[in-house]
């Protein structure tokens, strides 16, 4: 069974890396993480774009206006192939 692990993210940065480790770091390997951009002013999205790159994994959707997180997470609910 697959497992979607959503996070909302903004302005982010501070703390984007420890939380997408903490993903990684875990025992269950059969998971999908969909990080949802909520318009974040900071250098978040750069950092997650890198874990993009190396992990298929891992997701990112950047919103096209603030929204607000649940929005966030409504948009990366839609797009979850796994159980959430």
């Amino acid at each position: 069974m697959s497992v979607t692990i959503i996070m909302p993210s903004y302005d982010s940065e501070k703390f984007i890396i420890e939380s997408i480790e903490s993903v990684l770091a875990q025992t269950y390997s059969n998971w999908e993480l969909i990080i949802v951009d909520d318009c974040s002013p900071d250098d978040s999205n750069k950092i997650i774009t890198k874990y993009v790159d190396s992990d298929g994994r891992i997701k990112l959707i950047k919103l096209q206006k603030n929204s607000g997180p649940a929005v966030a997470r409504n948009t990366a609910i839609e797009a979850a192939s796994g159980r959430y």
